[in-house]
């Protein structure tokens, strides 16, 4: 979990179990009340949809960045959803739940695209097109893998698109490399 506003973060890892009351507390002391729960994907951990639940009770603005693939039906409707549609190129596109996109909201909600080639952006947009997602979503973010694209002719093919979609590079990769964690 990361606090956007100090940018602290918290990791629960090595398969201890955490109790959500000890999340709870532990998000209590960073003293901010944006909340991002991220990390492979957090839906699919069996407590994530009661914590979730808990952290919007307590007033937090909640932000969950789902991989797209669990479906969100059963998510509490205050938290905020950043879906990761999976392209072709990272292998996992069998894996979406495409209801996840008809769900989105457009007040709140954002879809992520991760285009690795010229097909993952022909599926991209495809996918835009299909589900209408310009008016469904907030927001329609195209991020290029790393170092796998040219990011000049993404952005070209961006506006060459007429589209409204925003181009979102992994400014942490781009400042401090690739391999650093905890920035």
């Amino acid at each position: 979990m990361r606090c956007t506003w100090c940018d602290s973060e918290y990791t629960f890892t090595g398969g201890e179990h955490v109790s959500i009351d000890e999340v709870l507390r532990q998000v209590r002391n960073f003293g901010c009340r944006l909340v991002e729960v991220t990390g492979g994907e957090p839906l699919a951990q069996r407590e994530a949809f009661h914590l979730i639940k808990r952290l919007c009770d307590e007033a937090y603005e909640v932000l969950i960045e789902t991989g797209g693939y669990v479906s969100t039906e059963d998510l509490d409707q205050r938290a905020k959803i950043i879906l990761d549609v999976k392209c072709p190129a990272s292998g996992e596109a069998e894996r979406n739940h495409w209801p996840n996109l008809t769900r989105l909201r457009p007040d709140r909600d954002e879809v992520k695209f991760v285009v690795a080639d010229r097909a993952d952006w022909d599926f991209a947009r495809q996918v835009v097109k299909d589900y209408d997602l310009e008016r469904r979503a907030s927001c329609v973010l195209i991020s290029p893998a790393w170092e796998q694209i040219n990011l000049p002719d993404l952005a070209q093919w961006i506006v060459e698109s007429g589209m409204n979609l925003r181009l979102q590079l992994q400014m942490h990769k781009h400042i401090w490399g690739p391999d650093v964690r905890g920035v």
